[in-house]
Formats: structure tokens, sequence, C-alpha cells
């Protein structure tokens, strides 16, 4: 990805757009196939598409508050998104593994953040389960880039611990 020193990593946020867009149709079109909670088996036994709306956050935490949850999710979600904008354009030429980490979770805060905005809870789709006995909360692609976000966080994290002692050693 091109990359200047004045924008930093900012060339990235390409990416983030990118996964808001990718988040927004993938929900509009299971918003439009399904009625809620309708399954569709995609994988029998363990993979279903679905609908389901959340007003909480994750696993539907502060789901059953009286509203207030929903600007509070969206006012935390706003800074963390300037934040990573900010981190994005300080991170040095060589830190591409973090820029691409801070590019994903930006997307999928954003994506959750239109929801909670424009629609007043988040649409999920996606439902993990074993034999429909054990089941993950629903989740979407903006809750999956957030994942795999914060997994390359902590990737670049122990990898930059090891550089740093061997630097040292």
């Amino acid at each position: 990805m091109p990359e200047s020193s004045r924008f930093g990593h900012l060339p990235w946020l390409l990416l983030s757009v990118l996964i808001l867009v990718a988040d927004r149709v993938t929900k509009d079109i299971f918003e439009g196939t399904l009625s809620m909670y309708q399954r569709i088996e995609v994988i029998p036994g363990y993979f279903d598409w679905t609908l389901a709306y959340n007003t909480g956050a994750a696993f539907s935490f502060l789901a059953d508050a009286a509203g207030w949850q929903r600007w509070f999710f969206a006012a935390i979600a706003i800074v963390v998104s300037v934040v990573l904008v900010v981190w994005l354009k300080r991170l040095k030429r060589h830190e591409t593994l973090l820029a691409v980490a801070l590019a994903m979770v930006l997307g999928g805060a954003l994506g959750n953040l239109y929801d909670r905005v424009v629609l007043g809870h988040v649409v999920d789709f996606i439902l993990v389960h074993w034999q429909s006995r054990w089941f993950f909360p629903a989740f979407n692609l903006a809750d999956t880039f957030i994942t795999i976000g914060a997994i390359l966080l902590a990737l670049d994290m122990f990898k930059s611990d090891k550089s740093a002692k061997e630097a040292a050693q």
C-alpha cells in the first residue's frame, strides 16, 4: 500500500472503508432476505445464517438497558475510531502489520457504529453453534474484522516485544 511520511499509514484507511462497505452490504442482504431469528443452515450442526438485532455490545452486554447504551457505545466507537486514525497517521514506515490491524478494527468499529446510530441496533447474521446445543452469540462481518484486527494487534505486540529483546542482547 502506498504511503508517504506526511500521511503515515493513512492510505490503509482504504481497507477500513472496504470493510465498512462489505459489512453494510452483507447486513443489507441478510436483512432483505431473512426474517428475525430465521435460520438457514449452511453447515449442518455448526453454522447458520440468521438475522438478529443487538442493542447492546459484545455478547449482548447491556442489551436490556433502557436505550442509553446506544449512544454510550456510539460515543465509545467514535472516540476509539479517532484514536485509531491518529495512531495510523503516526505509525512508522515498517509498522505495516500494525497498520493492517488498526485498519481492520477501525473498519469494523465504523460498521457497527453506523448500525447503532442509524438503525438503533447492530445487525448480526452469522451463527456458529454445535449441534444446536451450544451457541456462540450471533455476529457480523464488522465483528469478525474487529476480532482479526485485535489478534493481529496482539501478534504485533509480541513481535515488537521479541524484536526489542533481541535488540537489547
